[in-house]
């Protein structure tokens, strides 16, 4: 019975997220939406490798939406190659190597929980200059997207059937990150519209 509830949870955080990239993959193809490429594929990865960790963990439905996720922020990745932010800083490099370093430095381990905490420190950089983008221009992300991501992820957390830190962490530290990031798109626009 635990395990039924669990898995509607899962379902409906994959849902959620499904959601959630409609009007972004729409903004993208618009032209509003100028996701910055560093970031997508460095997300990309790390949902991967999350996703694996979660699922030899014993995370079950919990893990459904990071694998959907993966496949959904890849598809980002790539269109932010053709239609994504050309502006690509020496800190947006110093951001995209950190990450990179990250991966390197998961593979050097067999802990799963080290990992996890590798790859929740690496997505907070890789997060970073899509942040710098954010606030320079925050017309230029859909703000939406990392509100239901940060629903999706939450939700996911009820739905972990082996709940501890190495299969927690990694959605914790997104609901934080996305919903932290959709408050700053709000509120730059509203600074932007008073000058």
């Amino acid at each position: 019975m635990m395990y039924d509830y669990k898995v509607i949870l899962g379902i409906l955080a994959v849902v959620v997220g499904l959601i959630g990239y409609v009007p972004y993959y729409r903004d993208i193809f618009r032209g509003t939406t100028k996701p910055h490429p560093f970031s997508w594929f460095a997300f990309a990865l790390l949902m991967g490798i999350t996703f694996f960790a979660q699922i030899f963990t014993g995370a079950g439905p919990g893990a459904w939406v990071t694998g959907v996720s993966a496949v959904a922020v890849f598809g980002i990745a790539i269109l932010s190659i053709l239609k994504g932010h050309r502006e690509i800083t020496t800190f947006d490099w110093f951001c995209f190597a950190g990450a990179l370093l990250g991966i390197v430095l998961w593979r050097a381990t067999d802990d799963p929980l080290w990992a996890v905490v590798i790859v929740t420190v690496t997505d907070a950089i890789a997060f970073a200059p899509t942040y710098r983008k954010a606030y320079i221009e925050p017309h230029e992300e859909t703000a939406s997207l990392f509100v239901f991501s940060a629903a999706k992820y939450f939700i996911s957390l009820f739905a972990l059937v082996s709940f501890n830190l190495t299969t927690a962490l990694f959605p914790v530290s997104l609901v934080a990150t996305n919903a932290v990031f959709a408050f700053l798109i709000l509120v730059r626009r509203r600074q932007l519209a008073k000058r």
